[in-house]
């Protein structure tokens, strides 16, 4: 098994996973990947698996039988919707490399767990749940709440949610953020962002310095300009009719309104 596997895609991978819950913790190679999938939180007044017995399940799952999984195996933990802070995250982190495993990527549901896997510095993806999918009207799903992530984006981590992203802190170079909605970086941007990723060219990327390895909005692409501004000012990436534009957050608005006008003359509109 390959120690670095892609993400899951959301959409028909973790629908298959979360339309079959199960109680116990289980370990599943799927796809050339390793996952740990943990049961779901019942709804409604069912009893829930307490955390002690989740950790037992855990490390008998690690110790017993054979190992199917080659050394520094990168691990996909599929929290569902169990809230998990740091102290457990770092628990699972702890006997998972006790096993040779690498706690990389964590799929949750959970606003909760998302921040705190951020904060620890693991790479998160907080998806609509199943269930709220099958219920979307055929013209497109509605935005998940805003995420909102106080804490610098390291390299090698990823966050992606199904709506607006909002980080209070930098996004350093090889750290990433992909958002359905807009994404907003009261901070450095060093990365790679990508906004309106189920195809919406109206979204946007917003940073207090624009210092991105790579802007993606919707199916559009930009790179950097080789030669770095003198000074850097709040900016704001935006679709214009020529591609992926970056303007002045002070200017915004104006350009904005005067795109707006010259599409309407373009097209006839009066």
């Amino acid at each position: 098994m390959n120690s670095e596997s892609p993400p899951l895609n959301t959409v028909s991978e973790l629908s298959v996973l979360e339309t079959n819950p199960d109680d116990q913790v289980r370990l599943k190679s799927q796809g050339g990947r390793l996952l740990l999938l943990l049961p779901s939180e019942p709804e409604g007044d069912g009893p829930a698996l307490l955390w002690s017995e989740l950790w037992e399940q855990l490390k008998h799952r690690l110790n017993a039988g054979e190992r199917f999984w080659q050394p520094r195996t990168t691990v996909h933990l599929l929290a569902r919707n169990r809230l998990l802070d740091g102290r457990q995250l770092q628990a699972i982190a702890d006997v998972l490399a006790e096993a040779d495993l690498f706690l990389k990527r964590i799929y949750t549901s959970r606003r909760q767990t998302a921040v705190a896997a951020t904060t620890a510095g693991y790479s998160v993806d907080q998806h609509v749940p199943v269930t709220h999918l099958n219920q979307a009207p055929e013209s497109g799903r509605a935005l998940e709440e805003p995420l909102y992530v106080q804490s610098t984006i390291r390299a090698g981590v990823e966050i992606r949610h199904n709506g607006t992203v909002i980080i209070l802190g930098d996004v350093n170079p090889g750290g990433s953020i992909v958002a359905d909605g807009d994404i907003l970086i009261w901070g450095r941007l060093r990365g790679l962002a990508h906004a309106g990723y189920g195809g919406n060219s109206d979204c946007r990327i917003m940073a207090l310095r624009m210092d991105p390895t790579q802007l993606r909005i919707a199916d559009k692409v930009a790179r950097p300009p080789e030669t770095p501004p003198d000074q850097y000012l709040p900016e704001v990436a935006y679709v214009g009719s020529d591609g992926i534009r970056i303007a002045l957050a002070t200017d915004f608005s104006r350009l904005i309104a005067k795109d707006s006008k010259d599409s309407a003359k373009g097209t006839g509109e009066r």
